[in-house]
């Protein structure tokens, strides 16, 4: 139990982090600094499409600039999200709100698997909404999943 707990925090503490991290990489740029971690994200470019997917509950949508769609069962057309795109050292996040309540997803470059199907995706997405922190991952057009097209 104590494990859980621990990733919890963790899981609930990454995209305050890479907000934080975002910050702290833009200021080294902007006072010249160039060193160790000084540099901010670049493995997705900003006019680039992030297609994202998560399981249990069945969830996604894609991302380019600062308009997001969240899609879901129940919500296939999806939801429509202004979002701002924060690079920070090891990744992205992407924050809006719906209805009044905060929309915080966090991208990371790591391996992941969407536990259903025999993909390997090259980003692992973390997301914060609606009181709930969802599991999924990411592709992109230049860095897609490998596996099946259609598992």
């Amino acid at each position: 139990m104590a494990d859980r707990n621990r990733r919890m925090r963790l899981v609930t503490a990454l995209p305050p982090l890479l907000l934080l991290a975002a910050c702290h990489g833009g200021a080294n740029e902007a006072a010249g600094a160039k060193g160790a971690g000084a540099t901010n994200y670049a493995g997705i470019g900003e006019g680039e499409t992030l297609r994202f997917t998560g399981t249990e509950p069945f969830w996604g949508g894609r991302v380019t600039g600062g308009a997001l769609t969240y899609e879901t069962p129940e919500k296939p057309e999806g939801i429509a999200i202004a979002v701002r795109r924060l690079a920070g050292n090891n990744g992205l996040a992407f924050s809006g709100t719906v209805d009044g309540g905060a929309f915080d997803m966090a991208v990371s470059e790591a391996p992941c698997s969407d536990g259903m199907s025999d993909r390997t995706y090259p980003f692992t997405v973390t997301l914060q909404f609606a009181g709930e922190t969802r599991h999924g991952c990411g592709w992109t057009d230049a860095r897609k999943f490998t596996g099946p097209e259609s598992p």
